[in-house]
């Protein structure tokens, strides 16, 4: 099975802040390179993980824009630029492309609840104004709408430039029917880091992380095990990395995986409101399973500030 042009795992970046609470540029290009540095293919920034609801639209142009230039040709960058208002979707796609990206990640609107066929015309405005591929993010526990399978292909056949679906319902019945739906070429990739080797079992190609900041390494050897046909090995990282993602979400995300950065030396600051900090519940829970990748990853930051 050959790879995806975005590639098998991508993850989902925090955005850094500094003291004061504003963007950290400079932090953000390193943790950018750690992450491909540890194995992911690229990355997704202002996303859900990103905080982009958080985000003004300037602070995001200039995130994508550090992020490329920090990566260049050794990383994909998927700019997150979907929202509810699709005028200014299509505005910041324009934008994201204008300082080169590599792919958008348009996520269904949110709170509105878009019936299919706005989603049709939302989605196709958006591919109509750039060039650039496009990745949908269905997400409907915090969009509360769901992107129907039947919606996605048809969006696929009208518009080319769509190449693929972060498919995050978490409902293994429907990843499963869109698996069977696709066309050629189109890419699924699982949204949920409990559900990759499931997904990866029905067709799936990969994932789009949030552990991937702590554990690159092992969800790529798990990809990749299972790929080779190594299914036994991918069931065993599977079952080894599944205490620590059940920690990274016992509270709103990325609320634990920015605490865990902060713990193993990274910069990136506080969430911003209406995000709060973790709790002491979950600090104790996530604590002592950081310890296996404390060395690791305080190498490589290291390493990445000199």
């Amino acid at each position: 099975m050959s790879a995806p042009a975005l590639g098998r795992l991508l993850t989902a970046m925090v955005t850094p802040f500094d003291q004061s609470g504003e963007v950290d540029l400079r932090a953000a290009a390193q943790i950018a390179r750690y992450l491909v540095d540890e194995g992911n293919d690229g990355v997704v920034v202002a996303g859900s993980t990103g905080e982009g609801t958080s985000l003004s639209d300037d602070e995001k142009i200039a995130l994508f824009a550090a992020v490329k230039e920090s990566l260049g040709s050794g990383g994909i960058v998927i700019a997150g630029t979907g929202n509810a208002n699709t005028r200014g979707s299509v505005a910041l796609s324009k934008r994201a492309a204008a300082v080169g990206v590599d792919a958008l990640l348009l996520t269904v609107p949110a709170y509105c609840k878009p019936t299919q066929e706005g989603m049709l015309a939302h989605f196709g405005a958006i591919a109509d104004a750039t060039n650039l591929p496009i990745v949908i993010y269905n997400i409907p526990s915090r969009t509360a709408a769901n992107l129907l399978p039947a919606t996605l292909f048809e969006l696929a056949r009208r518009h080319p430039t769509i190449v693929g679906v972060k498919e995050s319902s978490g409902d293994l019945a429907q990843i499963s029917a869109v698996v069977r739906g696709k066309r050629e070429g189109f890419t699924v990739w699982g949204g949920d880091d409990y559900l990759c080797l499931p997904t990866l079992a029905v067709g799936g190609a990969g994932l789009v992380s949030v552990a991937g900041h702590l554990c690159a390494r092992e969800l790529r050897a798990m990809i990749d095990a299972y790929a080779r046909g190594e299914v036994q090995h991918a069931q065993d990282l599977h079952l080894q990395l599944s205490p620590l993602i059940a920690a990274l979400f016992t509270i709103t995300s990325p609320i634990p995986v920015k605490w865990a950065l902060s713990e193993l030396g990274f910069r990136v600051g506080a969430c911003r409101p209406p995000l709060s900090r973790i709790t002491e519940t979950a600090a104790a829970q996530l604590a002592p399973l950081l310890e296996p990748f404390r060395e690791r990853v305080q190498a490589a930051r290291l390493i990445l500030a000199r």
